[in-house]
């Protein structure tokens, strides 16, 4: 993640309930695929169960960008 969308995600995380939900979730998501890169080998449920936290984390990412993107657009006077 850049250092401007971090900075962003620190000044609105506080009063932003549905930036805080994703960024949880996207923390959340990762610890699980560190989970499951520790392991040498996966059984093909936890195959199937990495690829769909993948999914889900890719899709938060995409929330929290979106989100971040109207951050910006304020921050520049409605300019993009």
């Amino acid at each position: 993640m850049e250092k401007r969308d971090e900075e962003l995600i620190h000044k609105y995380i506080s009063t932003d309930a549905e930036l805080k939900r994703y960024v949880d979730e996207h923390e959340e998501y990762e610890k699980k695929l560190q989970e499951f890169n520790r392991l040498i080998y996966l059984t093909p449920a936890e195959e199937l169960e990495k690829k769909r936290l993948q999914k889900l984390k890719l899709a938060g990412r995409d929330r929290i960008e979106a989100i971040l993107s109207r951050y910006r657009t304020q921050g520049t006077g409605g300019k993009a």
